[in-house]
């Protein structure tokens, strides 16, 4: 394994078990990290505006588009390092 893929699955793991909730935006943000590392750019049709959860969730993901796995696993360890301390 990879030092990024290390790296990456520790923060996952650091970021499962904070102890304090860092906001809804680094939260988003985290998400569509995650998603963009371990699955690649958002597929499918925008959930609808009754959906604001699911549509806020896509709105990040596509925020990402384009980004490689790599730049998208070191950026999530960036963000969560900043947040473990």
């Amino acid at each position: 394994m990879s030092d990024l893929e290390t790296d990456f699955t520790g923060a996952v793991k650091a970021v499962a078990a904070l102890g304090v909730d860092p906001g809804n935006d680094v939260k988003l943000r985290l998400y569509a990290l995650y998603k963009q590392a371990t699955i690649g750019d958002v597929d499918g049709k925008r959930p609808g505006f009754t959906n604001v959860v699911g549509r806020a969730k896509h709105d990040a993901w596509e925020s990402v588009h384009g980004m490689s796995s790599a730049e998208a696993k070191q950026a999530y360890v960036d963000l969560a390092s900043g947040l473990i301390g």
